[in-house]
């Protein structure tokens, strides 16, 4: 302020001065007049600078006009370039909050206050089988028609979920979609979905299991109460009282199968995955399958042609019961659906890169095509009256699967309705390995212990 004042005064001076000098008095006053229209100029084309930078928004370079016009352009280039740099901070969040949403697993659409869509992500378009550009502006229930979501969002009652099919879902690969609309602002409404087929499946899996375990072990003590019934109240010959005895003593054998059988699965699903410290001779594993094939084939009195090919000199890395299991499995499956006459072969076989396969093959009845991808289903039966004349617990399949998957390998199946089955695992290399390089690597060890 007195920078201006000293400069208004100099112009007044110098007008002044002039004006007296060259018209005496009156040349005086009209000097003064002129110094002050001067200043006033001046100021006033300052102002018209400041105002085109303002007009322009230019805000970085800023006029260099001096004085209080001066001071006031560079305030408000001051706060001009805070109010840039907040507004630049707060869309490089907005767009890291929407970059969050976008990748979001879950669906999420965005309602105005009438129902239409003001933004989706490609989840959600993925889901409900929309067009992220399309069909914006467009009414939620327009698109989404489904009876249950209709009458959820009429309800205007959001406290829990509803489920619904997904577009596109059908009963042979159904997809079902949970829905929860949350209001926000003035009428708007966040819509957000999440697929729920893995964990209603799960859930439909734990009840089917459960019931199948019911049912499974209803059967065997029904018969069991009705012998142990007929026992006490009957006094039966010594020849009917062995033959009860006999078949009560079958279905408590099929009870505690069928235990073991879950106790194998619990443990599978609840411990670590097996390293690669053990090793046992494939040959090992053979001759154990053949002394329990060719046992449980005089059990059941059929006539079988029993085939075991001599095992390659390797030996199986993992956890050796498990690969015991999973062999025997096999073989016993093998040998009960396996009519009498029939031929079983097993055989292993090194293949490229370093893998082995272990196949069981045989002329059983052959498996039909639609059975095939159900048959590690646990308690899944092609024919559940003839499983359980040869003693078979549905699960397994469901053990070998598992066993397989935790030591990195495959199981193939291969079947042809009347002409017999082929299942095959296919070890990794890194499972594998022969007998001299397992006497290299356990020759350091012991030099350097004897030394």
């Amino acid at each position: 302020m007195t920078a201006r004042l000293i400069a208004f005064t100099l112009c007044l001076v110098v007008g002044g001065a002039t004006g007296w000098w060259v018209a005496g008095d009156t040349g005086a006053e009209l000097g003064l007049a002129v110094g002050a229209v001067a200043w006033f100029a001046l100021e006033s084309l300052r102002g018209l600078r400041v105002l085109r930078w303002l007009r322009d928004g230019d805000i970085r370079n800023t006029p260099s006009v001096g004085g209080l016009w001066g001071q006031a352009a560079d305030r408000m280039r001051r706060g001009l370039v805070a109010r840039e740099r907040a507004t630049t901070e707060a869309h490089r969040r907005l767009e890291d909050f929407l970059d969050a949403i976008r990748r979001s697993p879950n669906g999420v659409v965005l309602l105005d206050a009438a129902g239409r869509i003001e933004w989706l992500n490609e989840t959600a378009a993925g889901q409900f089988g929309l067009d992220t550009e399309r069909d914006l502006q467009q009414h939620v229930l327009n698109l989404v028609r489904d009876p249950d979501f209709a009458a959820y969002y009429h309800g205007a009652s959001f406290g829990e979920d509803v489920s619904l099919a997904a577009p596109g879902s059908s009963p042979s690969r159904p997809r079902r979609l949970s829905v929860h609309l949350h209001p926000y602002g003035e009428g708007r409404m966040m819509l957000l979905a999440r697929d729920v087929t893995a964990v209603e499946q799960a859930e439909a899996m734990r009840r089917d299991f459960v019931a199948n375990v019911s049912h499974e072990i209803r059967t065997p003590l029904t018969v069991l109460s009705g012998f142990i019934e007929t026992l006490q109240s009957l006094d039966l010959p010594a020849e009917d009282r062995r033959r009860y005895l006999g078949l009560m003593g079958q279905q408590a054998q099929r009870m505690q199968t069928l235990v073991n059988d879950l106790l194998t699965l619990s443990r599978l699903e609840g411990s670590p995955l097996p390293g690669s410290t053990d090793w046992t001779p494939a040959a090992t594993l053979v001759a154990q399958c053949e002394q329990e094939a060719r046992a449980l084939a005089a059990a059941s009195g059929k006539s079988l042609d029993l085939r075991f090919v001599p095992a390659p000199a390797v030996q199986l890395g993992g956890a050796p019961h498990e690969l015991q299991s999973a062999l025997s499995n096999l073989v016993s499956n093998a040998v009960r659906y396996t009519p009498a006459g029939g031929r079983i072969e097993v055989l292993l076989r090194l293949l490229d890169g370093g893998r082995l396969e272990l196949a069981v093959r045989d002329t059983g009845p052959g498996i039909a095509p639609e059975h095939i991808p159900r048959l590690t289903e646990r308690f899944y039966r092609v024919d559940r009256s003839r499983s359980r004349e040869t003693g078979g617990t549905g699960l397994g399949l469901a053990i070998v699967k598992h066993v397989v998957q935790r030591h990195g390998g495959e199981l193939r199946i291969d079947s042809t309705p009347g002409q017999g089955s082929t299942f095959a695992i296919t070890m990794p290399a890194v499972r594998v390995r022969a007998p001299q390089v397992a006497a290299s690597a356990e020759r350091p060890a012991t030099e350097s212990q004897a030394g």
